[in-house]
């Protein structure tokens, strides 16, 4: 999928808003962070629930982005 530009157009930046709102209702997303916030807890960090909000966040693009390219290096 790749990451968004600035000067995308407004209909792209929807797509991705939507794409983002559906990973942050997912068990899966809710679960990591949820597990993240309790790590950060115990290990004292300022600002655990953003930080660990933005970590999983970050882990699920993240993660997408690799299959992605997995999946294109396997159709050349």
């Amino acid at each position: 999928m790749g990451y968004p530009k600035y000067d995308t157009p407004e209909e792209e930046v929807k797509r991705w808003l939507n794409h983002i709102a559906l990973i942050c209702v997912s068990e899966e997303f809710q679960s990591l962070k949820r597990e993240l916030e309790s790590l950060y807890i115990k290990s004292n960090m300022d600002n655990v629930r953003i930080t660990a909000f933005q970590d999983a966040l970050y882990a699920f693009l993240v993660q997408e982005e690799d299959e992605y390219r997995v999946s294109q290096f396997r159709s050349c």
